[in-house]
Formats: structure tokens, C-alpha cells, sequence
């Protein structure tokens, strides 16, 4: 007999909602003739559009080349929660665990970031579906009350327009059982459609002169006398300049992968809720929504009135970014009970969409930079989190580098300072399962899982035994 959790998902598709749309634009060509180019882009996500459309906007008559191994957006820029936010390194209490001499920094630049990225979005006219409806922290249990009364001191601390709501009113902006409260953060969040911003800064880089080739995968890169020489399938490409924006697509550069980890997060998407049903769950802000689980899961509503539930990692061997096992309804199902018993107003909801994104996961869950033929090519990624904001940040920073101009972001950590290194296999995909399978049942069975979850914090990963 199956549960209702397996029954939900009997007819779901295993492919990103927000890539499943008939208005998706079509693909470019792939490059099949050698070209130079004075900045080569690797990877169509939005590290590589930020930066592209930055570098044409800061230069209008700089010769810019975007390459993509497959389409525009296909990674994980078309497959997150896409809650926005002003953290560029995993939140508030990450942020002060690694970076609190920099932190005002940090939060100033993180603001102004925010800020450019509504800018554009208005400037442009890009439809993306944003909602400046805020982001909201819900406590679960009683030492979840104790994290989110922490993280507000820093809010206030930092200027952020935040509430601190307790069990009773918490359930005035969304009924759970298992919510005890919730930190509100106003200002300067909310939530999109990634694959509709994605696609609007395709065309908007289009519009401003960027030449952009999808289906060309970058094969190897060596350096010349006057730049570097990326070969493709089908052609070659001579740039002054290379950006590697690729985050957890790392295997071609050992370097990175020692430093970064894919990480699958795992969201299941409902069916449009009715309106009795969207009633009965209170969300009338419509706020993003993450959790103070261990295992932590996220929510958010859509522009017509779907649920996105997400949060069940999962690791597989030797950093695969397209796992078989994903496309299917098995790794799934503990996540649609855990949605079920978060919003019972949804139990038995049947789930359209389920897949699985990349994280490129490193043991400080915030951008870092590495630099690669004497600084003429630099890479950076390993968002952990909150990627559709901080990336725009990261480009800005990663052009300054390669243009050598100023830029007041260049002396913090996260610019100069590194990761520390990953284990490599099978030790990698062996700590991994532990530590999913620890992180999954340690809020009820505790036991060995809280000296391990302490271990792999002390290693440098923020968890939280």
C-alpha cells in the first residue's frame, strides 16, 4: 500500500519547475569558428551574466564572449528556492562565525548589491516574477527560539528592518504546529523566478553586445603571450582576460574540486493551491521562508500559488552534477512527508515538479576566488546558498581583479583568503553519507550523530549539532 507521500508523487515530473516553461528563449548557436575576445565568460548561470552584463555596462565597446556547456541557466541558476537576500556568505550568523572583523563590510556591500540588482531588474523591465515580500526565519523547538533571538541582535546590530515574532504570532503569518516563532527580516528580500531573471539578463547581455554561444563547452585552457587560448569542440577561442564562472561544475580544474564540494539539495514543487487551501495556511505576506532544523528546509510560494518545499541534501560519488537517481520519486519522499507535517493544510497536495540542484559546497559556505595563468584567468563560486544575490557581488569583484582596478572588496577574506581543502574519494563521498545520514536523524536520535556533527563543524562546515 503506498503512503501519501509516494501517491503525490505518481505523476510528478522530475525536472526543475522554473526550467519547465514554454517561454524559455531558444539557445544560441555553438561556437564553430575560432574567435578572440578580449573577456571570456565560462558558464551561463548568473555568475557569468552578472558579470557579463557588468563588464558591458561599465564598457560598452569591450569585446565580451559568453560560453555555455549546455544552455543558459541550466545548473543551479535554474533550480534554487530563489529567496533573495542581502547575505553574500550563507546569513548573518555564518557571516559572524567567519568574517566578524568584516562584517559591516559585508553587509554594507550586501545591501548596495541588493540594491543594483532591484536597479536593474526596474532599469531594464526584466520579467522575473520578484515579490519584495522579505525573508523569514521560523524557530522549531525550543532551541530554535534561541537561534532565531541570536541572529536578531545582529540584525538590529547591522540595520536590518526586522521583527521578532513569538509562537503566537508567528501563526499569524503562516500556521505550522512546528513553527515556536520567527525572525522577519522586511527590507531588501523576497522572493523570484530564477529561470525568468536568468533568461532576462541572456537577453538583456544580447542587447548590450555580448556574444553568447551555448552547447560550447570549454575543453582546456593554456596560457599564451597575450592571454590565454580556451579550446572548444569545435573551435578556439584567444582571450585577454578569462572568467571561470562554472561554480559547482569543477571537475576540469582538480584545483577548484579540491576546495568544492556538489552538494544535491533535493525541492519538490506542489500543485497551485485553491484558494481554501491557501487560506487555511495564513501565508498572506508571502514571505520566503528557511527553518532552524538541522537538516534545514526552506519554503516559498509562487506566482500562482504553488508551494516550493526544499532541503534534503544528498551526495554522490565523485562530485556528480547529474545523478540518475535524482530523476526519480524514491529520494523524494521523506521530503514530501516533512512538507506534509511543516503545512498539514497541504497533506496529501500532489507535487508537479521534484528535482535536485547543485550546491558547490566548501567549508565555509561563501564565495571564494582562485586564480589560475598568472591572474589573467580566475575563478570563482562555491555559493552554499542565497547564489542568485551574491553572485552579481562576486562578478563585480571578480571584473575588478582581471581589469586591475580598484575596488574596496578586494582586501576581505573572501577575495584573497581560501577555503580550507576536501577530503578526496572515497573518503569525500564516505564522510558525506555519514554526515547527511547524521544531519537527517539528529534532531530525534542524537546519540554518536552529535560528536560527529561537532567534528565535521570543527573541520569548518557551520553545522549545528
Amino acid at each position: 500500500m503506498h503512503s501519501n507521500a509516494e501517491l503525490a508523487l505518481a505523476k510528478t515530473k522530475f525536472t526543475p519547475f522554473w526550467l519547465d516553461n514554454p517561454e524559455k528563449p531558444d539557445d544560441e548557436p555553438k561556437l564553430k569558428h575560432d574567435i578572440e575576445t578580449e573577456l571570456l565568460i565560462v558558464g551561463g548561470g548568473f555568475t557569468g551574466l552578472w558579470a557579463a552584463v557588468q563588464a558591458k555596462e561599465n564598457t560598452p565597446e569591450k569585446v565580451v564572449t559568453l560560453i555555455e556547456a549546455n544552455s543558459i541557466a541550466i545548473g543551479a541558476s535554474g533550480r534554487p528556492g530563489a529567496i533573495l537576500s542581502t547575505s553574500l556568505v550563507h546569513g548573518m550568523t555564518n557571516a559572524e562565525r567567519l568574517f566578524k572583523s568584516e562584517m559591516a563590510q559585508l553587509e554594507q556591500f550586501g545591501k548596495q548589491n541588493l540594491d543594483a540588482i532591484r536597479d536593474t531588474i526596474e532599469k531594464y523591465n526584466i520579467d522575473c516574477d520578484v515579490e519584495w515580500t522579505g525573508e523569514l526565519t521560523v524557530a522549531v523547538g525550543k532551541n530554535g527560539v534561541a537561534d532565531i533571538q541570536s541572529e536578531y541582535k545582529l540584525y538590529r546590530e547591522f540595520g536590518h528592518d526586522a521583527e521578532l515574532l513569538d509562537a503566537q504570532t508567528i501563526q499569524q503569518e503562516i500556521h505550522s504546529p512546528l513553527f515556536k516563532g520567527g525572525l522577519w527580516s522586511k527590507k531588501r528580500s523576497g522572493i523570484i523566478n530564477p529561470a525568468k531573471l536568468a533568461w532576462g539578463l541572456k537577453q538583456l547581455a544580447l542587447k548590450l553586445g555580448v556574444n553568447i554561444y551555448e552547447h560550447t563547452p570549454m575543453e582546456e585552457s593554456k596560457k599564451i603571450p597575450n592571454g590565454i587560448k580556451v579550446t572548444t569542440p569545435s573551435a578556439v577561442i584567444h582571450a585577454s582576460k578569462v572568467l571561470l564562472a562554472t561554480n559547482a561544475f569543477t571537475k576540469y580544474k582538480p584545483k577548484i574540486s579540491k576546495r568544492v564540494a556538489a552538494i544535491r539539495d533535493r525541492i519538490v514543487m506542489t500543485e497551485p493551491l485553491t484558494e481554501q487551501q491557501l487560506k487555511a495556511l495564513g501565508w498572506k505576506n508571502r514571505q520566503g521562508i528557511y527553518d532552524t532544523r538541522t537538516q534545514l528546509n526552506y519554503m516559498r510560494l509562487t506566482k500562482d500559488n504553488r508551494v516550493l518545499f526544499g532541503g534534503r541534501l544528498g551526495y554522490f560519488f565523485d562530485n556528480n552534477t547529474d545523478p540518475s537517481y535524482d530523476k526519480t520519486a524514491s529520494p523524494y519522499v521523506k521530503l514530501v512527508n516533512t512538507l506534509y507535517a511543516t503545512l498539514p493544510a497541504l497533506d496529501g497536495i500532489k507535487i508537479s515538479h521534484a528535482w535536485s540542484g547543485p550546491i558547490a559546497l566548501t567549508t565555509r559556505m561563501a564565495m571564494h576566488y582562485q586564480y589560475f595563468h598568472d591572474s589573467k584567468m580566475i575563478y570563482v563560486g562555491g555559493y552554499s546558498g542565497f547564489g542568485v544575490t551574491a553572485s552579481r557581488f562576486a562578478a563585480q569583484v571578480a571584473l575588478a581583479i582581471l581589469n586591475e582596478e580598484d575596488h574596496p572588496a578586494k582586501n576581505l577574506s573572501i577575495t584573497h583568503k581560501l577555503p580550507a581543502w576536501i577530503p578526496p574519494e572515497p573518503f569525500r563521498w564516505i564522510g558525506a553519507k555519514i554526515t547527511m545520514y547524521a544531519l537527517d536523524t539528529c534532531d530525534k536520535k542524537r546519540g554518536w550523530r552529535i560528536p560527529w556533527l561537532k567534528m565535521v563543524d570543527a573541520m569548518g562546515f557551520p553545522l549545528k549539532p
